[in-house]
């Protein structure tokens, strides 16, 4: 992943600030692990359980229209591609239609490494496909890209 791809986003944090990340995963103890790495590196943590949860946390859900007076509840949302109900796709397609959420970056994770649905994900979006199981190394990646800061990887 370039660099470059992150720093033309408006969303990337102040210093000093936590960022907040929201985990969509329906498998409970990846969920676990997805929130664990990122408390490790010093991130607030949400988690959901689907799509539709996500949806309902961001103020997504259709007739809903909440502000956040400009401002997102989230820096990050990360969220497994396969789950029941809404795909992890489907669930970026819903966010990057927002115009609320569309400036939030999106990383989907997948324990299949198929190209046409990574192609698909970043066509349509996605900061970053991951590979599960997840690393802290990838979170760390993540959080750098987050905080805007140099880290050694």
């Amino acid at each position: 992943m370039s660099s470059s791809s992150w720093s033309s986003s408006n969303w990337v944090m102040e210093s000093g600030d936590i960022p907040h990340v929201l985990a969509v995963d329906d498998n409970l103890i990846d969920r676990k692990l997805v929130e664990k790495l990122l408390r490790n590196s010093a991130c607030k943590v949400t988690t959901a359980e689907n799509g539709p949860r996500a949806l309902e946390f961001l103020g997504l859900t259709s007739g809903e229209h909440n502000t956040l007076n400009g401002r997102s509840k989230v820096n990050l949302v990360i969220t497994d591609y396969c789950m029941p109900g809404m795909t992890g796709y489907e669930l970026l397609k819903k966010i990057k239609e927002s115009s609320m959420m569309k400036e939030v970056p999106v990383v989907i994770m997948s324990s299949e490494n198929i190209p046409t649905r990574i192609d698909k994900c970043m066509e349509e979006g996605a900061q970053m496909f991951i590979l599960k199981p997840l690393k802290q190394s990838d979170v760390k990646k993540l959080t750098c890209e987050l905080m805007n800061r140099d880290c050694e990887i």
